[in-house]
């Protein structure tokens, strides 16, 4: 049997066209007629990334970066859909597609293996980074991409002043119980602790990485049910709210294992790393349904938990929280 996520990327390559990676799926065929989103592109270009630069991923890469560079308008703002047809049909804005973008663009630009994508990366970075949200989730995606430039280019100033402003749209943890800066669970939740961490870290201030631990402890406890992941459905979740929540959605444990792999990567505390295996787990069965979310067949992962069973359409999201969680996972050596 194959392990999970080991044909993913053959499966994102037939989602794929010359313009891009396509957003939906009807079971395993791409729904063409939906179009493609610069949110799973930047998100292509962050897990291509951290791939070997040979073969599918070398291509996916490169779609990718092209596809954000296209969306990228001349004030640093991005378009987010695309009809089949090529054109944009939404006008540039800062919402999540400008950080994600960013994200995707500081990750090529800091890690990928061909110095000619990083440079083009950087460039694209570059006219995007002055440009702000009021969204904490935004400036949180776009935060964890200032922070992957910071590690290579410690004093490049608009990256430093991007994570000090994401700090602040963030916000503080609220008194009491709930161990959060807002007052209700949302979606990406884990991402918000993580860019805290990682902006407290390249900033070299420890109250806030601690900030960011002490979010991501709360949350992952809070997320915890039986020993395995339960994370937060698609209607959010408030302080009086319980889980299990249906429907549990890949994105939201692509996020938590992300955010313990940073944790772990700064604190060498294995409680982290557990939390990532955790969120690997879930993808095979380990969760609130018993249910396997990633088909051993198409390599693709399931759009979401439900109560008896999963949502069996397979789209690129989830595909991409998928082979995110499994690249994490991998970075580790067995767990006892």
């Amino acid at each position: 049997m194959s392990t999970p996520g080991d044909f993913a990327f053959d499966y994102l390559d037939r989602l794929s066209d010359t313009r891009g990676l396509y957003e939906h799926a009807n079971g395993t065929a791409r729904r063409e007629d939906h179009g493609y989103c610069t949110d799973d592109n930047a998100r292509l270009l962050v897990v291509a990334t951290r791939e070997p630069d040979t073969g599918v991923p070398h291509r996916l890469g490169r779609l990718a970066l092209g596809f954000v560079r296209d969306a990228q308008s001349a004030d640093g703002k991005f378009h987010n859909r695309m009809n089949r047809a090529g054109e944009w049909v939404d006008q540039p804005t800062v919402e999540d597609c400008w950080g994600r973008s960013l994200y995707g663009l500081g990750t090529a630009a800091s890690q990928h293996a061909d110095p000619e994508v990083r440079s083009a990366a950087l460039v694209v970075y570059e006219k995007s980074v002055k440009q702000r949200s009021a969204g904490p989730r935004t400036m949180a995606f776009a935060a964890l991409g200032a922070a992957e430039v910071l590690a290579v280019r410690p004093d490049h100033k608009p990256s430093r002043s991007l994570l000090a402003d994401a700090i602040t749209v963030i916000g503080p943890i609220r008194e009491g119980a709930w161990q959060w800066p807002e007052d209700r669970l949302r979606y990406a939740n884990a991402t918000l602790a993580e860019a805290v961490i990682a902006a407290g870290a390249a900033l070299e201030t420890p109250e806030i990485v601690e900030r960011g631990l002490t979010m991501l402890g709360w949350l992952r406890a809070l997320e915890t049910q039986r020993g395995h992941l339960s994370v937060t459905g698609v209607r959010g979740r408030g302080p009086f709210d319980h889980g299990p929540q249906f429907d549990q959605q890949p994105i939201e444990v692509a996020a938590m294992a992300d955010a313990c792999w940073r944790a772990y990567s700064l604190t060498t505390d294995r409680t982290w790393a557990r939390g990532v295996t955790m969120a690997a787990r879930w993808f095979v069965g380990d969760n609130d349904s018993g249910a396997v979310m990633h088909d051993d067949v198409s390599g693709g992962a399931y759009d979401g938990l439900q109560r008896k069973g999963v949502n069996r359409n397979q789209g690129a999201e989830s595909t991409l929280a998928l082979i995110s969680t499994m690249q994490r996972a991998r970075s580790f050596a067995p767990l006892p």
